[in-house]
C-alpha cells in the first residue's frame, strides 16, 4: 500500500471511530474543540488535521504544485 493510500485509510478509520463515538455519546462543541485531558476526543481534531495536511502535501508533490 502506498503512503498516500495508507494516509487515506488512516483518515477513514478515524472518521469511522468518530462517527461511532458520536452516535453512541453525542458530541458537543466543548468536547470537540476543547476536550479535557484524557477525553476520548483529546487530540483528535489536531491529529486528523495533521494527517489530512500530510495527504495534501503528498498530492501536491505528485502534481508538482505547492500550497
Amino acid at each position: 500500500m502506498s503512503d498516500k493510500a495508507a494516509k487515506i485509510q488512516e483518515l477513514i478509520e478515524m472518521q469511522k471511530k468518530f462517527i461511532a463515538y458520536e452516535q453512541k455519546n453525542g458530541v458537543n462543541f466543548k468536547d470537540y474543540f476543547t476536550p479535557e485531558a484524557g477525553h476520548e476526543l483529546d487530540g483528535y481534531r489536531q491529529s486528523y488535521m495533521d494527517k489530512a495536511m500530510e495527504l495534501v502535501d503528498i498530492a501536491h508533490a505528485e502534481k508538482g504544485s505547492h500550497r
